[in-house]
């Protein structure tokens, strides 16, 4: 019960259907949902993949309330129309659409993946733009929110074909599960590349002739200088999918021999809200962490390189916390997603608005939690650690390979050894690997190989390795997704003797392999056994 109220409170704040979000939360799959509500309710269940998308009566209902509420007219018998939708308790809609149409609904059960992907060939066969779905145009989601409204902000970039290119090219993106938008321009051809699951493939090689209308498009709609091509910008755009959700861009301009580069990052507020047991961490592991932020004190610190999934972990964790009695305030450069809630500050270094600046300031607000984006020097540190031992729990990343490396780091940025051993509570590595599709096959992999990775050689065939195979659904890749791969590491007290002796990376290493702490590798090896992830995938990631 608990969890399906935490599932409809995520729903309404990402602004999907409970049974969109009951999937995502991977607490059911589609089709068990579909069974369960198909016998629940009494409503036929069919395989919507078996229909002709041409013999749909699509006149019946409009095209955006297609997209809007994922429900599809199936067919009309006399005055009864068949409806396809994946939540049966979506009355409204029904109601909706009775009124609109003057006919009997009957309801038809089909599974939500499906559904989705169903809709979304229809809507890119019949070339539904933006403006259509959202109700408003790219420029005016910032009309609002600018002292002069982006339509009026240069006549230059009104040209319809590089507007309407453009949209696709989001659209498609955040349909593909895409996390960022490369736009490069070389001497001969512009090439447009999607990063999916951390891989980076090129999908498109527009006309060289547009490169400068597509900048200047973005540019425009992000409150960037349209006039200055010398210097990398920064910027936001939003884009209005409909009335309850909007995606953000972070947009970052960079000017290249033949042109400006441009690449996106797609915020979307739903990766914040995934929930702790979608990010990968073994039991122990979520145990763990769950024990150190329930804790009124101490610092949690999280490591790992660029593009870890470093800000969703810090994100779930304040989720996690973020109720009516906890005054949480973050710094962030810049803040990513928005979290109601929580009291979120964009550092500004030009205006003065630094980490220890913005840390000074969250101690005289009454805090309870405080997250720091990224611990980058001695001031920052200090300040962090000070809070994190006067009643207050602190959050925050760090870049360093695993976590015994992280307490030595914060020891050669200059913070006192006792200071790290009496405030920080845990440390977490991660990395990210590409999760196995469904189509996964089983590979043969030499004992030698298997045993050098890391595995010991009396588990050896008990278990059956996994390698990528190929679908429609992953695009032939394999893949689709990513899992954590995590090393948590609580500073126990002989941990602290060893900090407080100035003992390396080393000694802390061999402590936490004494106390049976798991290595990021082991951490991998043990999703290779379940058939998560494959052993190239781990290789990658982590180090023996």
């Amino acid at each position: 019960m608990a969890d399906a109220e935490t599932i409809l409170a995520q729903a309404e704040h990402n602004g999907v259907n409970f049974v969109n979000q009951l999937v995502a939360s991977k607490k059911m799959t589609a089709g068990e949902v579909a069974d369960f509500a198909s016998q629940t309710f009494g409503y036929p269940l069919i395989d919507i993949n078996a229909l002709d998308p041409s013999t749909l009566p699509y006149e019946l209902i409009e095209l955006r309330l297609i997209v809007e509420q994922g429900i599809l007219p199936l067919s009309r018998r006399g005055g009864h129309l068949f409806v396809a939708l994946s939540d049966p308790t979506n009355q409204e809609v029904l109601d909706k659409i009775r009124i609109m149409t003057s006919l009997i609904i009957d309801p038809i059960v089909v599974e939500d993946d499906k559904l989705q992907k169903f809709i979304n060939r229809i809507a890119d066969e019949r070339d539904i733009s933006l403006k259509n779905l959202g109700g408003q145009d790219l420029e005016l989601a910032f009309a609002e929110e600018t002292e002069t409204p982006a339509i009026e902000m240069g006549s230059e970039v009104d040209d319809a074909p590089v507007v309407k290119y453009l949209q696709k090219i989001l659209l498609d993106a955040i349909n593909a599960d895409v996390s960022d938008i490369h736009i490069e321009p070389y001497e001969k051809n512009l090439r447009i590349r999607y990063r999916m699951d951390g891989v980076l493939y090129e999908v498109s090689q527009p006309p060289l002739a547009i490169k400068d209308k597509i900048a200047a498009r973005i540019k425009v709609i992000s409150r960037l200088d349209i006039s200055e091509k010398r210097v990398p910008q920064d910027g936001r755009m939003k884009l209005v999918l409909s009335k309850s959700r909007a995606i953000d861009f972070r947009v970052s301009t960079l000017p290249t021999l033949f042109g400006e580069k441009i690449v996106l990052r797609i915020l979307d507020p739903a990766s914040a809200t995934i929930g702790i047991d979608a990010l990968g961490y073994e039991p122990e592991h979520k145990q763990l962490l769950l024990d150190a932020i329930g804790r009124p004190d101490g610092m949690i610190l999280v490591t790992g390189p660029t593009g870890s999934g470093k800000t969703v972990s810090l994100y779930t964790c304040l989720n996690i916390l973020n109720g009516e009695d906890i005054n949480i305030s973050t710094a962030e450069d810049p803040a990513e997603i928005n979290l109601p809630g929580i009291n979120q500050v964009n550092v500004n270094e030009k205006a003065g608005l630094t980490f220890a600046t913005a840390l000074r300031a969250f101690l005289r607000q009454d805090p309870d939690v405080i997250m720091v984006g990224e611990i980058r020097d001695l001031e920052t540190a200090d300040i962090a650690v000070k809070a994190a031992q006067t009643g207050h729990l602190v959050l925050s990343t760090l870049h360093t390979n695993d976590a015994p490396s992280t307490l030595t780091r914060l020891i050669n940025m200059g913070v006192a050894p006792f200071n790290i051993a009496s405030s920080i509570h845990l440390i977490t590595a991660q990395r990210l690997a590409r999760r196995l599709c469904q189509c996964k096959r089983p590979v043969d992999i030499p004992a030698n190989v298997l045993i050098s990775a890391g595995f010991i050689e009396e588990e050896l065939g008990s278990w059956q390795p996994y390698g990528p195979g190929g679908c429609d659904v992953c695009k032939q890749t394999g893949y689709k997704g990513r899992i954590g791969i995590y090393q948590v590491l609580p500073v126990s007290e002989e941990m602290s003797r060893i900090i407080m002796r100035s003992g390396n990376a080393h000694d802390i290493a061999d402590q936490a392999r004494r106390e049976k702490i798991l290595t990021l590798r082991q951490s991998g090896l043990r999703k290779i056994k379940l058939g998560i992830t494959s052993l190239e995938e781990v290789l990658t990631h982590t180090n023996a």
